[in-house]
């Protein structure tokens, strides 16, 4: 069962988030009410997630995601973002945490975004040798609307990047979030065709205990059952280039958020290319707006991580 460490330095949320987990039977959650406190715990007996406030005393969330990469490089870390804290979450985002939630949404995003990065977290090391022999290596997959070929895919990606010495083995966690959000968003928002009202509404229904099968229906209904998800995969040593193209119709690429933007962090509809461009050193976006291509740059912190003394005291 996985162990998920809940950092926080108010009593009363560390309560209610650590209630939203408990209520899953899948979780065990310990709790931590600070940054050296929970790398006190971590050194005892490592999480499988970390879930941490960004602004708390002696060590605030920006320093235990710096920790925890270069130490504990295979526990990824969700931050929990208030508003006005946009600068501190994307910072953190860079340097290598799995993903974030915003504490006005906790109640909704919570739980699936922790079983979204324990997912992607449970990759294999048995090709590491042979990886790192790797020189490049591209692929091409043409996927139908079926998210459960998500995981695996951005499974091979993170080892493929990790292996190549693309990433720092925290940076993985990072890039595959980013590289899951981009699929997520071509399947319910490109091809599906959902709009964020839909799928508001039918979060709603599902409070109230009616049946929604708004999904399903619309794989099954002309065109989206036809539609597919394109996916570019070229990694070299230096760079990581992914390429994710829908069928739907596109959408207005002047209104993309800045990375900054304290609604894009706050709400639903800017959260994924949030995380996108945090996570990835450059993103682009093709005139009809159902391509992202993302550009990840090999680490300028890789052998430094590798060799560094950086340690906080406990």
């Amino acid at each position: 069962m996985p162990t998920v460490l809940v950092v926080d330095d108010s009593a009363v949320d560390r309560r209610l988030i650590g209630g939203l987990l408990e209520k899953d039977d899948r979780l065990q959650v310990d709790y931590a009410e600070n940054g050296r406190s929970a790398l006190a715990k971590i050194r005892v007996a490592a999480p499988n997630l970390i879930v941490t406030d960004l602004q708390m005393p002696e060590m605030d969330g920006l320093d235990l995601v710096r920790a925890v990469s270069i130490h504990h490089s295979d526990t990824p870390v969700i931050l929990m973002t208030a508003h006005g804290s946009e600068d501190l979450a994307v910072a953190a985002l860079e340097q290598g945490a799995a993903s974030y939630v915003p504490k006005s949404r906790v109640a909704e995003k919570l739980l699936d975004t922790v079983h979204q990065v324990l997912s992607l977290s449970h990759a294999a090391g048995s090709y590491d040798r042979l990886l790192e022999c790797m020189d490049q290596t591209e692929f091409v997959f043409t996927l139908g609307n079926d998210p459960s070929v998500f995981d695996p895919l951005v499974e091979l990606v993170q080892q493929i990047v990790l292996g190549m010495g693309v990433t720092t083995p925290s940076e993985r966690f990072s890039v595959g979030s980013a590289l899951q959000e981009a699929l997520l968003n071509a399947y319910y928002r490109g091809n599906l065709e959902i709009s964020r009202e839909e799928m508001q509404e039918a979060r709603e229904r599902m409070l109230l205990g009616e049946d929604v099968h708004l999904v399903e229906d619309r794989r099954t209904q002309t065109p989206y059952c036809d539609r597919k998800i394109h996916v570019k995969v070229n990694i070299i040593r230096d760079e990581a280039r992914f390429t994710v193209r829908d069928d739907g119709s596109g959408f207005d690429v002047s209104k993309i958020p800045q990375i900054v933007d304290a609604d894009a962090i706050e709400g639903e509809g800017g959260r994924g290319l949030v995380l996108i461009k945090a996570c990835m050193d450059e993103v682009l976006h093709n005139s009809q707006g159902n391509e992202i291509t993302m550009i990840k740059r090999r680490s300028r912190n890789a052998d430094a991580a590798a060799s560094s003394d950086y340690e906080f005291e406990v």
